[in-house]
């Protein structure tokens, strides 16, 4: 079973949806804050679900998705993952991601 950390960035992305949501309910950044953690908590058991991104000298980095969000992940190893953020699908990934790598 693999480890997950969040990244800094990740975490903040993460509270930067819980802001905005926040603004119309409460109830519902709850909601989808936790729906987007439960769903990162699948990867312990099976890391290589979400779909093949690109391949970096630290790993490979996949994308898992929730609603309409996209969870950018990093497979270290068979033991550590690392959450690199969290975006709405109307984002453009591949300039964030450029940033990551």
């Amino acid at each position: 079973m693999a480890k997950i950390r969040w990244t800094q960035e990740a975490e903040r992305w993460l509270r930067e949806i819980y802001d905005y949501i926040s603004k119309a309910s409460v109830n519902a950044a709850q909601e989808v804050v936790s729906g987007i953690y439960r769903k990162t908590q699948i990867l312990k058991d099976f890391p290589e679900i979400g779909y093949k991104y690109r391949t970096e000298p630290e790993g490979e980095i996949r994308v898992l998705l929730y609603g309409h969000y996209r969870i950018a992940y990093l497979i270290r190893n068979k033991e550590m993952i690392d959450i690199l953020g969290v975006f709405h699908g109307a984002m453009d990934i591949d300039r964030y991601l450029r940033i990551l790598a």
